[in-house]
């Protein structure tokens, strides 16, 4: 399903390639996947970070896009943990599996503190229960602001770059840029989930 969204991300990117609306998509998708984690935020950064590479699109406005969309849905899913508490948990993370998701987020915010908010947005799905679960703490939201603000800053700026050294690399077949793009945002992204659950065993 990944990939069906990641085409169509892309053929969508390259009709507007040249229109401003193309970084209001990027901003939305960020948002959105705060809170939504099936909405392809990565694909949709590295997607425009590639197509900046063939002068379609300005490196300089897609990453602040993608920051401050995810800044936004980060704190909308702050301010629902928050507000809201047991009532939105139940919607946002349903069935065990959920629940689990949330429960150990909140386990690593209190043993580790906000530095979890930085590393847990290279983790698709866990930055969303993250984020919840620092609103249901004792975590003060101008802490949580200001960590957020440094995780979706190196977020944006590793997802479009990612983009943009493979479209540089590949220029002759945007594809294969892509395919290169994923490829090492996957392999990150295991990578931190791999010392993520390392740590948690050795504790």
């Amino acid at each position: 399903m990944s990939a069906l969204l990641a085409v169509s991300f892309f053929d969508r990117l390259a009709e507007v390639s040249t229109s401003p609306v193309t970084y209001g998509v990027v901003f939305l998708v960020a948002a959105l996947d705060a809170f939504f984690p099936l909405v392809p935020s990565e694909t949709a950064v590295i997607t425009a970070g590639t197509v900046a590479a063939t002068g379609d699109l300005f490196l300089w406005a897609i990453i602040p896009a993608a920051a401050l969309g995810a800044f936004v849905g980060d704190n909308v899913s702050y301010g629902l943990g928050a507000v809201f508490g047991e009532r939105a948990a139940k919607r946002l993370f349903r069935g065990e599996r959920g629940r689990r998701r949330l429960r150990k987020a909140q386990r690593l915010l209190d043993r580790y503190g906000a530095l979890v908010i930085v590393l847990a947005r290279f983790i698709p799905g866990g930055r969303t229960a993250t984020t919840f679960a620092a609103g249901t703490l004792d975590l003060t939201w101008r802490r949580f602001v200001l960590y957020d603000a440094i995780a979706v800053t190196v977020w944006a700026v590793y997802a479009t770059m990612i983009g943009y050294l493979g479209g540089t690399a590949f220029r002759e077949s945007i594809w294969q840029a892509l395919l290169l793009g994923f490829g090492v945002a996957i392999a990150v992204t295991a990578l931190i989930e791999l010392v993520r659950r390392v740590r948690a065993g050795a504790g």
